[in-house]
């Protein structure tokens, strides 16, 4: 089962079968404006962090969406048996503070520029997926292994990952860039994967505040980091441009299985080299 939110457009709830919530909300999320809901699948728009002149993740967190009334098709390959189009319409002191009139954001990941003026515009974009896992210290993330990184962390350096996976001691903020389609999250007490299958958003961004900076978020437990896991299906390091008329398209596909073992080591390589 699904929870959407007006609110944020935001994503709060993804459970399955056997009633598993697979989505980490604080305990603490306001659901209410101004505030931006902490958990869940937050749309980072039309601004990622502090990539630009906007409030950190942009403005589309903090607005009441409304559902489409007359949405574009839907694809028929499609094997979700239920979707939902939402539509953030801009207010006037969105458009105070970035003038685009006519960027449609669906649920489906579309932008659209309608704008008249025949100026162009420019954004960056993330899912700010948070997944609950049963202990961060027993997660590991596959795929993104010997890829380049921008450590938020150390004012955006730009690094090389050495290790065969990423494990959690300490907190973390990083964007992977040019990433695989693919990307697999092991949770070795719960025995389960997170699959996170993208398209049109090439970075990949893996953050967990840890102890320290978890005391300092207000609307987060002081221990709830163990329990969560940020990966982020993104379009970061190279802002995208669209002209009048042109339409820009994101996927986010999750899904979560059943881990096998090899050697004792979950094995999440059936799970990436999959169709």
């Amino acid at each position: 089962t699904l929870q959407v939110y007006l609110y944020g457009g935001h994503v709060t709830s993804w459970k399955n079968d056997h009633g598993e919530e697979l989505l980490f909300v604080s305990s603490k999320a306001v659901f209410k404006p101004p505030k931006p809901i902490r958990g869940g699948i937050p749309i980072c728009f039309p601004q990622f962090a502090s990539h630009g002149g906007l409030e950190s993740h942009g403005f589309a967190r903090n607005r009441v969406w409304s559902i489409e009334s007359d949405p574009p098709p839907f694809p028929t390959n499609s094997a979700s048996k239920a979707h939902v189009d939402l539509i953030l319409k801009p207010t006037e002191e969105d458009l105070k503070i970035w003038p685009h009139s006519g960027g449609d954001l669906l649920l489906t990941s579309r932008v659209r520029n309608t704008s008249t003026d025949g100026k162009p515009f420019s954004f960056t974009f993330a899912y700010h997926t948070y997944f609950a896992v049963s202990d961060i210290s027993e997660v590991r993330v596959e795929g993104l292994e010997t890829l380049d990184y921008l450590d938020n962390l150390q004012s955006k350096e730009r690094f090389t990952e050495q290790g065969d996976a990423i494990t959690f001691e300490s907190e973390i903020d990083k964007i992977y860039l040019s990433t695989p389609t693919k990307i697999a999250i092991l949770d070795h007490e719960k025995k389960r994967t997170f699959v996170v299958r993208k398209d049109g958003l090439p970075d990949a961004v893996v953050w967990n505040p840890w102890d320290k900076r978890a005391k300092a978020i207000a609307d987060l437990g002081d221990e709830e980091y163990k329990h969560m896991l940020c990966v982020e299906a993104a379009a970061v390091e190279k802002p995208i441009t669209l002209k009048p008329g042109e339409e820009w398209k994101g996927r986010l596909e999750l899904s979560a299985v059943p881990s096998s073992y090899c050697s004792g080591q979950l094995d999440p390589q059936k799970v990436l080299q999959s169709s």
